[in-house]
């Protein structure tokens, strides 16, 4: 397990955001990406909302979707720091594709699963 501050983490995650095509990152709509702690489910991620593909045209007033990324979840399955690196972006990405409507099955085939 790796032990990261808080702060430093918020930083790798708005590292690997940075990394996301910005044709892409200008797609996104209405998402919130926070840090949480932990999930008691053990999650590395969670993205709560309506995808992108499934927003009519009365998709409109809503309270906007949101991406959880889990530290302590995260540093735990890792043992370097270059490690959580890795894992962040991995987590970040998988979430990401989430809002896009991008599916397990897909992320997995694309090497993102």
């Amino acid at each position: 397990m790796v032990e990261l501050t808080r702060r430093y983490f918020e930083e790798l995650v708005a590292d690997a955001l940075d990394q996301i095509p910005p044709e892409l990152a200008q797609l996104m709509d209405n998402v919130v990406i926070t840090v949480e702690d932990e999930s008691q489910e053990g999650l590395l991620g969670l993205y709560e909302g309506i995808p992108l593909t499934e927003r009519g045209d009365s998709y409109f007033g809503v309270l906007p979707d949101q991406i959880f990324i889990y530290r302590r979840n995260i540093c735990a399955i890792c043992e370097t720091p270059e490690q959580v690196v890795d894992e962040v972006l991995i987590t970040v990405v998988h979430e990401i594709a989430h809002h896009f409507g991008i599916d397990d099955a897909r992320l997995t085939e694309l090497g993102w699963g």
